[in-house]
């Protein structure tokens, strides 16, 4: 496979992990603050990351490009805090679907900012996967006009500025440094909100937060291995299949029965991620 057909793959993997931290997440919050849980998180990631850093120690630390890590910190947060909120307050499959608007972002600015070229059929595939979101999104049009829909839209905003930042960062710094400067400073964060929300968990919600933060971390270690090996514009398209895990989930967990305006636009959104892997399969074929 080449690379973009690697980073897709590993992207479908990636969208799988976050669905499943999205879906415990909506649970947890019924209890802790969004920070609460951002923290137990972060501190999951750092933990998975502390052997590799061992490994290399204090190189492992060092990093060519301080003030690029710290835009990429910046949309993380927004980002993170904002993936968890929104899912307090609207569907799992409404936050998520509105959460795809990261696509329309990452498109501009990997054109801007990485000089990616976006060609016709990419474009095809972005206005296809959007088409299945808002025939998804039918159902529930009604929390458009609702203030907590901005929610995801501005997190989405905070990924898409991430996502550049680690496609550049990730030419130059290893994995385990890009996530242990995430950790460490959006735990660090979060560590000192829970001055005033800490709420102390019992064992089987410690269970809870914790395995989260496992779902997370390897969520985000593979989403960094698909931005390493993929283009940013490609790999951001395989977000629209969050949509079909979420709607498992939100059956499975919360007894959100998915309509006909969900499957249909789930058929949209595989297709065009079908597409895209058939479009990488061709480019390969003509290198041969």
């Amino acid at each position: 496979m080449n690379n973009n057909t690697q980073g897709i793959m590993w992207a479908l993997v990636a969208g799988a992990l976050f669905s499943v931290t999205a879906a415990m997440a909506k649970i947890a919050v019924t209890e802790y603050h969004v920070l609460q849980i951002l923290f137990f998180r972060q501190l999951v990631v750092l933990l998975s990351s502390l052997p590799s850093i061992a490994n290399t120690f204090p190189q492992s630390l060092k990093t060519r490009n301080p003030g690029l890590h710290a835009v990429r910190l910046i949309g993380a947060f927004i980002a993170l805090t904002c993936g968890i909120w929104a899912v307090a307050v609207l569907p799992l499959t409404t936050a998520v679907t509105l959460g795809f608007t990261q696509v329309f972002f990452l498109s501009i600015l990997s054109s801007v900012f990485l000089k990616e070229v976006i060609g016709v059929h990419r474009i095809a595939a972005v206005i296809a996967g959007f088409t299945g979101v808002l025939i998804a999104m039918r159902p529930g049009v009604e929390g458009l006009i609702n203030l907590h829909a901005t929610i995801p839209i501005i997190g989405a905003l905070g990924a898409a500025i991430a996502i550049i930042s680690v496609r550049t960062l990730s030419q130059t710094e290893s994995t385990a440094t890009l996530l242990v400067y995430q950790s460490v400073f959006i735990g660090a964060i979060a560590g000192v909100s829970l001055f005033w929300f800490w709420n102390t968990p019992d064992l089987s919600a410690t269970l809870l937060l914790f395995t989260m933060g496992i779902f997370a971390a390897a969520g985000q270690w593979t989403g960094v291995m698909s931005l390493r090996l993929g283009e940013a514009s490609v790999v951001g398209n395989i977000e629209y299949i969050k949509i079909v895990y979420a709607a498992i989930f939100g059956f499975v967990l919360f007894q959100e029965v998915p309509d006909s305006y969900t499957l249909l636009g789930a058929a949209f959104i595989i297709g065009s991620a079908a597409y895209l892997l058939h479009r990488e399969r061709l480019k390969k074929a003509k290198v041969r």
